[in-house]
């Protein structure tokens, strides 16, 4: 504690989004904006993963399906399901995920490393799983969801879209 009776534990801001049963976390300082589902437009020749693309206020950003990313079923989309659109090293994306629970304040104390084989999302994403009173928060990274290779598709993607 400081002079103030605050904690000088370092403090995380997270969105979080469920995507089958699991609850994630993402840095909020990465989230540009959560949107409703809107039009999506498939973009021919696109990888698998990028569900298309969207026209924010004028720009174009691809979407990419994260249910598809982690393998995970598909599902119909619904009344919750948002589009978190985020800074992805130098490109705006969006991610569709099934619902965005809330914005939540996580010391990092109790944030452990990622544990091997607990979830169907890939280690590599995971920077870490935040144990909360009454469940877990995975953390993602999400600058490593898409490899190198991958992002440099999504500029194709968004390059076939603006032509």
């Amino acid at each position: 504690m400081n002079a103030t009776g605050q904690s000088n534990e370092a403090i995380y801001q997270l969105v979080s989004f469920v995507i089958e049963n699991e609850e994630f976390g993402v840095d909020i300082l990465k989230v540009q904006e959560i949107i409703r589902t809107v039009e999506i437009t498939r973009v021919p020749k696109s990888p698998e993963f990028v569900e298309g693309v969207i026209n924010l206020r004028g720009k174009i950003v691809p979407v990419i399906d994260l249910r598809k990313r982690f393998g995970i079923a598909r599902k119909d989309r619904d009344n919750e399901t948002r589009i978190v659109v985020v800074d992805l090293v130098d490109k705006v994306v969006g991610f569709l995920v099934d619902k965005v629970k809330e914005v939540i304040r996580v010391e990092k104390s109790i944030i452990e490393p990622p544990p091997e084989l607990t979830t169907s999302v890939s280690t590599n994403y995971i920077t870490g799983v935040a144990k909360l009173q009454d469940r877990l928060l995975i953390l993602l990274d999400l600058d490593r969801v898409l490899s190198s290779d991958e992002q440099e598709k999504l500029s194709e993607v968004e390059a076939v879209a603006n032509a």
